[in-house]
């Protein structure tokens, strides 16, 4: 027999196995295949990124200083300068509105980054410790979810003399923990007794290891999740405490800010380019965010069906 021919002949059971194998996907991995599949959500996470570029980018639309006042120029209509026209102290309305979504976005993502870190190291310690740590930890949480938390936010922006973004993502922040750490901390109890994790402990993995290896990968669906929701959350109070004059104050420019000159009858009636995009900029953000949230909540729901 022609030796090539055994050899060849000798191969194919191993390339068949090759090809027979299914290869192996980690949950998350498994996540982003099913969350690919929501049309919706891929759509939403689409247009938030042009959202997001279009922000970011403003000077290349727009060369006109957002917090340049002309007094020559207040409450003219749309041209070909101005394409939103003005407001009430002769700022460009287009400028405010990219430059305010920059804002916005800027005080949502670093808003909801913050809480992340506050409520998974809180949720992380009371969920893995347990005993003394959880106590403490919970009763502090109970604490500051007693407080209305409208109410403490307002009492908080009122004893300051200047908010800043950096002084307002840190308010929100420290008044919005509690929730998520509830939630980490009920994930870990439910994985602190996992027969991966007594095994880690067997063979005597720290419990740095422990967290970082087996908990947080196994809490990844529910971090990520909240994180979106999150945002899409303090987008809206950022929006709404701007509005009623508790959050960053003007000439810094914000959705919130833009919308806030609506209170004002003949600006609602007589000037709708002045508050209706940062409106539609303010709705279309959120409901993009939370569409993206749904998705990722259905992607990583360990009782979903969808393949």
């Amino acid at each position: 027999m022609n030796p090539n021919l055994q050899e060849s002949e000798a191969k194919m059971p191993d390339m068949n196995r090759g090809k027979g194998q299914n290869k192996s996907y980690s949950p998350f991995q498994l996540g982003i295949q099913r969350f690919m599949k929501n049309k919706m959500a891929v759509a939403s996470v689409i247009v938030l990124f042009l959202i997001v570029i279009v922000c970011v980018m403003a000077p290349v639309f727009t060369n006109i200083d957002p917090e340049e006042t002309n007094l020559l120029l207040i409450e003219k209509g749309p041209s070909d300068e101005h394409i939103l026209g003005t407001n009430g102290v002769g700022q460009d309305n287009f400028s405010r509105l990219l430059y305010g979504g920059r804002v916005s976005l800027i005080v949502g993502f670093s808003a909801m980054f913050f809480t992340l870190i506050i409520g998974v190291v809180l949720g992380s310690l009371a969920g893995y410790y347990g005993g003394k740590v959880d106590n403490l930890i919970m009763r502090a949480t109970d604490i500051v979810l007693m407080l209305p938390f409208l109410v403490l936010v307002l009492t908080i922006m009122a004893l300051i003399d200047k908010v800043t973004i950096g002084l307002f993502v840190t308010i929100i922040a420290l008044t919005s923990w509690p929730n998520l750490t509830r939630i980490i901390r009920g994930t870990y109890l439910s994985l602190r007794e996992q027969e991966f994790v007594l095994s880690a402990r067997a063979i005597g993995a720290t419990d740095f290891r422990i967290i970082f290896k087996h908990f947080i990968p196994n809490a990844i669906g529910p971090i990520v999740v909240n994180a979106t929701l999150m945002m899409a959350s303090y987008i809206i109070i950022e929006s709404g405490l701007s509005f009623i004059g508790f959050g960053i104050p003007k000439p810094t420019p914000t959705w919130g800010n833009m919308i806030s000159e609506a209170q004002n009858i003949r600006i609602l009636r007589n000037h709708p380019h002045a508050w209706i995009p940062p409106g539609l900029g303010i709705l279309v953000t959120v409901l993009s965010i939370n569409f993206i949230g749904d998705g990722l909540r259905d992607a990583f729901d360990p009782k979903s069906n969808r393949r």
